[in-house]
């Protein structure tokens, strides 16, 4: 049986990778967290991990033995990227040059899939749309960058020390239990706490003119672990919808799920201080190496995302 291990498996896309690794894929699943951090019946087996401590990840290497890796940990919210870079870097960068060089301590070559962004592409120029691999990279957030620089560095190593490193840029991924930090979840819970009565019926939101791809969290980890079998060292691969869709149409579709009737203001606090206006994936590349393409509606999602706030305000 293959030994597959989640690095970060405590955030939002852990549990679903897990998961289907070990029910689509029949892998003996191990995952990290952090020793702050609970995590329950996802995996075979949890260890308490901080990817700053280099020796820490080398002695949890060589006792698993992974066949695949999959590095999920990172501090991936953009609004904290602004208010806390300093742990953004620390965390995205060294935390991710501390597992490539732990691996590099061992006697074989896992595969190894890092985990970016679709942010790294940043400002878009007009006919960039959709966005290939290929495009030029103009980070235009603290996030966006570490996630970048991390690319880069995958890539040296890749074709430096021949190691079995796969890159993915995902583009934003959606659905239920997602941290209320992240848009979509953020107005899911606004609209089921006013129709519990916890607060009056106004949403507050940010820019609604920024269009995004975004992709149910299932069909990325799909994505993922077919990449991570069959994606070509080296290599980056786009995963998202490869369609993008307004904030404001985002909106307007949760607040259509309730029949409470709903205000819109304007929240300066989430505000960025520079957003992209467009960002949309060209999948074409996955496709051809895989036959993937994500099946679940976005509608579906959203729904089920409010539905779950619904369950637990």
């Amino acid at each position: 049986m293959k030994k597959a291990l989640i690095i970060g498996a405590a955030g939002f896309v852990g549990g679903y990778l897990a998961g289907y690794l070990k029910e689509n894929r029949g892998m003996e699943v191990h995952v990290t967290k952090l020793p702050v951090e609970e995590l329950r019946g996802v995996g075979d087996k949890v260890y308490n991990l901080n990817i700053l401590k280099k020796e820490d990840v080398i002695s949890l290497l060589f006792e698993v033995r992974p066949d695949y890796i999959f590095h999920l940990a990172a501090q991936s919210s953009v609004g904290i990227a602004w208010k806390n870079p300093t742990l953004t870097i620390d965390i995205n960068i060294k935390g991710s040059v501390n597992v490539m060089d732990a691996v590099r301590e061992l006697y074989y070559k896992p595969r190894i899939l890092l985990i970016g962004s679709g942010e790294e592409y940043g400002y878009i120029q007009e006919g960039e749309i959709p966005i290939r691999e290929e495009n030029r990279l103009r980070p235009g957030n603290i996030y966006a960058a570490t996630k970048a620089c991390q690319n880069m560095i995958g890539s040296i190593y890749a074709q430096a020390y021949d190691m079995e490193i796969m890159m993915v840029r995902a583009f934003n991924h959606i659905g239920p239990e997602q941290s209320p930090t992240f848009v979509v979840s953020d107005f899911c819970r606004q609209v089921a706490e006013i129709e519990k009565g916890q607060r009056e019926p106004v949403i507050y939101v940010g820019n609604l003119n920024a269009q995004r791809d975004f992709t149910d969290v299932r069909d990325v980890v799909e994505a993922y672990s077919l990449l991570a079998e069959y994606g070509l060292p080296g290599e980056t691969y786009n995963v998202g919808r490869g369609k993008a869709v307004s904030i404001e149409e985002i909106l307007e579709m949760v607040i259509s799920l309730s029949d409470e009737e709903i205000k819109v203001e304007i929240d300066r606090n989430k505000l960025r201080p520079v957003d992209v206006p467009v960002i949309e994936a060209d999948i074409s590349k996955i496709n051809r190496l895989t036959g993937w393409k994500p099946r679940i509606p976005l509608a579906q999602t959203v729904k089920e995302t409010l539905d779950y706030w619904r369950e637990r305000v």
